[in-house]
């Protein structure tokens, strides 16, 4: 990917998130906030190819607003300094996480059947991050961000009549980006994360839009399911904290 595409594509990230705030630092997009989604909280370099003057000022901005510094940096030669200097201010570097970039005919036809879309999340949609196996106070920041974002559809798959999966489309800066998949736990293994992302499929291929994202944590199970969607790994980061 080419410079304005990663530009693009994290501007979009952060956009879809809806941090509380966001300030641009020396060609860092940093996002303010306390909620639980990473991305939302973490400062991000808008090219690969950066020093690390920015560092300090960086930090300085979190501590100003009462918040914990964190940094998200891409593997890769292009930012090695900014890992070594991270790494001197005594950060450590975990969760690997993979961005992937799809196709989004394939993601559209990826069940015969789609799930249903929400214009606007309901009760029950919500209700899914706070089921069992996750953690409640996780899921209902989770909820509430994902609501906020400024440009946004929610996808779901019922059983029994019941909301059992569901996910979000965002969009901005020339992307679609897949974030909040949930499965009830007493449901997994019955494809319905697949019957979701192709209901989010077909609706971000009915607004015109080409490309799309997603980022999954390298342990996740579901990168299998990703990469049956049409998926494949443009970089992997980790976040940086004390």
């Amino acid at each position: 990917m080419g410079p304005a595409d990663i530009e693009s594509l994290e501007r979009a990230t952060v956009e879809g998130v809806a941090p509380a705030k966001v300030v641009e630092i020396g060609g860092w997009l940093v996002p303010l906030d306390d909620g639980a989604i990473g991305r939302a909280k973490s400062a991000v370099p808008l090219r690969h190819d950066l020093d690390a003057a920015a560092i300090g000022d960086i930090e300085a901005a979190y501590w100003t607003e009462g918040l914990s510094p964190a940094f998200r940096v891409a593997e890769g030669p292009g930012l090695q300094a900014v890992r070594e200097a991270l790494a001197r201010r005594a950060y450590v570097g975990g969760k690997p996480t993979v961005v992937k970039v799809g196709d989004v005919a394939r993601l559209a036809s990826l069940r015969d059947t789609p799930g249903e879309i929400l214009a606007e999340p309901d009760a029950a949609w919500g209700a899914v991050f706070l089921g069992e196996g996750f953690d409640p106070e996780d899921g209902a920041s989770r909820v509430a961000a994902l609501s906020r974002s400024p440009d946004a559809i929610y996808g779901l798959a019922k059983e029994d009549g019941r909301t059992v999966a569901v996910g979000v489309a965002t969009f901005g800066h020339g992307w679609a980006g897949i974030h909040g998949m949930r499965t009830e736990a007493r449901r997994r293994g019955r494809g319905l994360a697949s019957t979701v992302l192709a209901a989010l499929g077909r609706a971000i291929q009915a607004r015109g839009v080409e490309r799309v994202f997603l980022q999954v944590e390298e342990a996740n199970d579901a990168r299998s399911l990703y990469r049956k969607a049409g998926f494949q790994e443009a970089w992997r980061y980790r976040y940086w904290t004390r």
